[in-house]
């Protein structure tokens, strides 16, 4: 019997064992690749120390990969634990109820758990990413929040939580105040990743990528090596890059990191890589051979249905490079998997509901089928989110519909959704090109010029403020 970091009690055989557990958990907050190490070591101290043992599981769940999951399920069902605390049994069913392919109850186990013991850094951390998983935004603030104020601001872990806090704030919305508590994790933690993430997302979705650059670039060291959470924060700068109009620079980012020399090959990784050239492959600058050198990998991620968001990115490399037998492939093996009703397993839903449309929108789109993109994805507008990703993310889809939109010619719906997106983010370059766009194929000439250089200065002064 043992105390952890964060005063709770646990069943680790020996001193060790909680030691190692106690970095393994700094290591997840940080997101750097040592949790695994840490997390190995717990367990070769004590094999069946509960706590280690859920921590094991949920890092092979938390990939998203198949193949990590199939190994993760067959290492718990041979785990025999003894008596266990309370904490340390929810967090046992938890992961299961994970493991089992069941993303909203295992999130429901971890939220009842927080309630009790609200200084779980585990129970946080894997929540706040299940409810990411799962396009949750009401969760991802709210589960933190109800947390946070039985953590102390002298607490080692303190600015951890309050990045978390930023990330939920920002996809519910509340961007002034998703900076201001971002901005507050990174002054106390200047390595504390997730919320550098957090004040850059809050900056994407209010159209000032310059403040972002800036923020990044200040901040490079912090950052942009020694994580596995790198890739994605450069995956952000890369949009930034494409907004200002500095399309080389975001193709030197993939070109270095995002599927450069030293890539993983993971599914996170791989999403990142297919949604930046997909926002190429919009903007009607098409990157085949890019594309092409995403598909083996994703071969192997997407062979079977395991996650839907990874699906759609994997259409999206087999369309941008040519490869629509591998394109209808997977659609067809996703049709034919729901005809088997699964009950408790979350992708099923996602699938159905937003993960099919999505990937044979995708094609349609590849094909210049523009009609049938937007009678595919008009409708599930809605609720994109619950499959999961970001409204950064997500919004690969929202811009695959009003291009098909406008190349449609359904203007009268291509205005309404152009209109959407400048009075949400009217600091958005490509909100005022699409604006352009449209009132050019209306016959305002005169609109199109004043959009266009709308747009232009925009993308000269970093989106700050709406040129008027």
């Amino acid at each position: 019997m043992g105390v952890d970091q964060h005063g709770l009690r646990t069943t680790a055989a020996n001193p060790a064992a909680l030691d190692h557990y106690d970095r393994a958990v700094d290591e997840l907050l940080h997101f750097r690749a040592e949790v695994v190490a840490e997390s190995d070591a717990a367990l070769a101290e004590d094999p069946t120390f509960p706590m280690a043992v859920a921590l094991r599981g949920y890092l092979g769940l938390l990939t998203t990969d198949f193949d990590d999951a199939v190994a993760t399920r067959a290492y718990l069902a041979e785990y025999e634990p003894g008596e266990v605390l309370p904490r340390e049994q929810a967090h046992l069913k938890a992961v299961g109820t994970l493991a089992a392919g069941d993303y909203h109850g295992a999130g429901r186990i971890l939220a009842d758990l927080t309630i009790e013991y609200p200084r779980d850094a585990l129970a946080l951390a894997v929540g706040h990413q299940i409810d990411f998983f799962t396009g949750n935004a009401t969760s991802l603030r709210d589960r933190i929040g109800a947390a946070l104020t039985s953590w102390h601001p002298d607490d080692r872990h303190y600015p951890n939580v309050l990045g978390m806090y930023a990330f939920g704030l920002e996809e519910a919305g509340h961007y002034d105040r998703s900076e201001d508590i971002g901005r507050e994790a990174v002054e106390r933690n200047h390595r504390d990743v997730w919320g550098i993430h957090a004040v850059v997302h809050t900056y994407e979705m209010q159209g000032r990528f310059g403040e972002g650059i800036s923020y990044l670039d200040a901040r490079l060291d912090d950052w942009s090596t020694g994580t596995f959470f790198n890739v994605h924060n450069w995956w952000h700068y890369g949009l930034y890059a494409i907004e200002a109009g500095d399309r080389k620079r975001a193709l030197e980012i993939y070109d270095t990191v995002l599927h450069g020399p030293f890539a993983s090959g993971v599914a996170l990784e791989l999403l990142d890589a297919a949604a930046l050239l997909w926002r190429f492959e919009l903007a009607g600058d098409p990157q085949p051979e890019r594309f092409t050198a995403l598909v083996d990998s994703w071969q192997q991620r997407a062979a079977e249905p395991h996650y839907a968001f990874n699906d759609a990115h994997a259409v999206m490399a087999y369309v941008g490079a040519g490869r629509f037998d591998l394109a209808d492939a997977l659609i067809a093996d996703r049709v034919e998997w729901l005809r088997t009703d699964r009950p408790g397993v979350t992708n099923q839903a996602m699938t159905a509901r937003v993960g099919l449309p999505v990937c044979q929108a995708l094609v349609a789109f590849g094909r210049g089928e523009y009609e049938a993109v937007v009678d595919l994805l008009y409708p599930i507008r809605g609720y994109v989110n619950e499959f999961g990703g970001s409204h950064a993310q997500r919004d690969a889809v929202y811009k695959t519909l009003v291009e098909a939109a406008l190349r449609a010619g359904r203007l009268p719906l291509a205005r309404a959704l152009v209109s959407e997106r400048l009075n949400v983010r009217p600091c958005s370059p490509y909100n005022w090109l699409k604006q352009a766009e449209l009132a050019r194929a209306l016959g305002d000439e005169a609109a199109a010029v004043v959009a266009g250089e709308r747009a232009a200065a925009l993308a000269r002064a970093g989106g700050s403020v709406p040129v008027p």
